[in-house]
This record gives C-alpha cells, sequence and structure tokens, in this order.
C-alpha cells in the first residue's frame, strides 16, 4: 500500500451512491484517492483527524451566477469552501456570450451591477467566449448554459423588451446563435422569463429555440 501523501481518520463517509454513509479512512497520493477503508498505521505526511467531520464527492450547484465574476477572481475560493467542485453558470436567461453591439451595454450594465468591477467583453461568439474561459486555471468546473435573454437581445436590440411576437426571420437568427452555442460546447439554454426580455417571449419562441438544444441531447433550465 506504501505511503499517502495525506491521511483522512476516522471521518464520516458519504460515497455519493445513495448508499448509507460509513465511517473509514482516506488516503491521497498526489492529487488522487488511492484507498478507502481501515488504513490505521499506514504512514502519511499530512494526517488529518476527521472525527465530527463528512468526507463527501463535491457537490454541484446547478444554478450559479459564479460566470459574472470568474475571470477576476478566478479562485472562486468562496465556493470551494463550501465543498463546490462543479457549477452550471449562464443561468436565468443571462450568459456572456454570444454579444454584439445590440446586448453589449444590456450585458455589461447587468454584470457591473453584480460586482464592482469592470469586465471587458472580448468576444464575439460562444466560442470565443469559451476560447478566453479556457486561458483561467478556475477554482472549479464549470458547465455553460446559453442564455436566451442574450440570444433574444443580440437579435432584437431593445425591441426584446417590449416585441413579444417574433418575425421568422429573427426566430431563424436566433435558433443560429443557439446552435453556434451549443456545437462551442454549451451545455443548453437556460432562460428568465420574470425577467426581461425572457417575460415578452412567447412559448412557441421558447419551444423552438429548445428543440435545437435537444438536437444536441442538452438542457434546458429556467
Amino acid at each position: 500500500m506504501g505511503t499517502f501523501d495525506i491521511l483522512i481518520k476516522n471521518v464520516k463517509i458519504v460515497d455519493g451512491t445513495g448508499a448509507p454513509w460509513f465511517r473509514g479512512d482516506i488516503g491521497i497520493k498526489g492529487d488522487t484517492i488511492k484507498s478507502i477503508g481501515k488504513l490505521s498505521g499506514v504512514p502519511a505526511e499530512i494526517i488529518i483527524e476527521g472525527e465530527g467531520l463528512v468526507a463527501a464527492p463535491g457537490f454541484i450547484d446547478p444554478h450559479s451566477h459564479a460566470d459574472m465574476v470568474a475571470l477576476e477572481n478566478p479562485e472562486l475560493e468562496n465556493l470551494v469552501r463550501q465543498g463546490i467542485t462543479t457549477v452550471v453558470v449562464g443561468n436565468c436567461g443571462l450568459s456572456l456570450a454570444p454579444v454584439n453591439e445590440n446586448n453589449k451595454k444590456w450585458i455589461e450594465e447587468i454584470v457591473w451591477g453584480y460586482e464592482e468591477y469592470r469586465l471587458e467583453l472580448k468576444w464575439k461568439t460562444f466560442k470565443e467566449y469559451l476560447d478566453e474561459m479556457e486561458k483561467k486555471d478556475f477554482g472549479v468546473n464549470m458547465a455553460h448554459l446559453v442564455g436566451h435573454g442574450t440570444i433574444r437581445y443580440a437579435v432584437m436590440g431593445e425591441n426584446s423588451t417590449e416585441q413579444e411576437e417574433v418575425t421568422p426571420n429573427e426566430l431563424e437568427q436566433m435558433k443560429d446563435l443557439v446552435r453556434e452555442a451549443m456545437n462551442a460546447g454549451a451545455y443548453g439554454m437556460s432562460t428568465g422569463l420574470v425577467y426581461p426580455p425572457g417575460n415578452k417571449a412567447k412559448k412557441k419562441e421558447i419551444i423552438e429555440l429548445a428543440k435545437v438544444v435537444a438536437e444536441y441531447g442538452g438542457v434546458y433550465s429556467t
């Protein structure tokens, strides 16, 4: 069995399968869990007493807005300290891409109101956005949704917050943007149907865009 870099002893283990918790030890080498069980007597450089603590797989936060601050605060320590290792971002119909002259100011005003910093939107397409995110070493994993509000504003501009019915041409443009995002690596699409511009969208519009997401096996979140 050798030695471990870290040995967590006598901890309550919840393995994430739905099975009952059990008490045991966890041996870690490098960044890998090497052994789980009764490991008393096995040497380790660091020994952590786990009495009163719980060890579990990292939590998934399915509704996060960490994308609003991640580029300025890539460590996201506040999430890591809660045991969160994966976040789903781009929620409530607001994603940071795609960006064009129609929606850039709208996105900036929302993000700038979210935190006291000025995020520079260097990208236009969803792929360019994901490429920019890939340059950072984030403290958590991220699954990106493309926001319906972002797309609606990109196609319709300020009219998106007043106009309910979309024209066939506008709908096709929106579908193309959803398709581009899914091809780039989006996990699905989100809507915020109580916020402008999503609150003006008709059911048919959402269904048609969700059909594009379904072509890729993506998710719809609202």
